[in-house]
């Protein structure tokens, strides 16, 4: 599935920028295995997409904290939820299990491809601690890389995006440099298109109903780029610049 918009070709950007958990990282996927693994050791019969659910609801509470420190209170939430045991062992279990997540399968080659056309820019929710192992799964393939430890702030504020149009500007590029990749609509394709930045969905849950673990949008916002893998855009960009 690739849809892409006549405004602005891909040969027209130097950099590119990444929302990671959830675009190049399967959180869900950590998230309901390690769940798997501590109802399969309790003998409880989770439905894992239930607990997404539970999650996501979890992840709108004033108490919120930050990702993915946060996933033990979140666990508490489920294990509430699911009958499972609230402890503190299996509280860090979970924040452990998000903080090892995998890149999606086709991530790695596609930052690669990338890479060899565009500056890579991070830009996470997540902690340092969590983006580095993310980084190096990755194969390091970013220019600069932006976390809520380095901003002071979460995705979607639009201060978090202005720590990066500075680092940018500093480089000599403007936003109008930058297109901004990403799977939430929440966080990312909604403020970049009020930022006045061209974006490209990668719409990881294109086969699931719902929005999963992801904060769901108070409104859709129609992308500039819309791919269902981020190999797509990796393709989509080596055709773009050989053409």
């Amino acid at each position: 599935m690739t849809t892409t918009t006549d405004v602005k070709p891909l040969t027209a950007f130097s950099y590119v920028s990444f929302d990671v958990v959830g675009t190049l990282i399967d959180f869900e996927g950590a998230i309901t295995g390690g769940l798997a693994d501590i109802a399969a050791k309790e003998g409880v019969d989770l439905d894992g997409e239930a607990a997404l659910g539970v999650y996501r609801d979890a992840r709108y509470a004033p108490d919120a904290g930050l990702f993915p420190d946060d996933l033990g209170r979140c666990y508490s939430r489920i294990a509430e939820a699911f009958g499972l045991p609230d402890t503190p062992e299996y509280c860090q279990y979970m924040i452990d299990a998000v903080g090892d997540a995998e890149p999606f399968a086709d991530s790695a080659d596609a930052m690669k491809r990338l890479k060899a056309r565009y500056k890579l820019i991070a830009m996470t929710n997540a902690r340092r601690w969590a983006f580095d192992k993310y980084a190096a799964k990755l194969g390091h393939p970013f220019w600069a890389g932006f976390t809520c430890d380095d901003t002071g702030t979460e995705k979607p504020d639009p201060a978090f995006f202005q720590h990066v149009f500075d680092h940018v500007a500093k480089d000599g590029g403007t936003k109008a440099d930058i297109l901004h990749t990403a799977q939430s609509q929440h966080h990312d394709i909604g403020i970049s298109r009020t930022l006045g930045m061209t974006n490209a969905w990668i719409e990881r849950r294109h086969a699931q109903d719902g929005y999963g673990g992801t904060i769901a949008p108070a409104t859709f916002t129609e992308p500039d780029y819309h791919f269902h893998a981020l190999i797509e855009l990796a393709l989509a960009a080596d055709e773009a610049f050989d053409a």
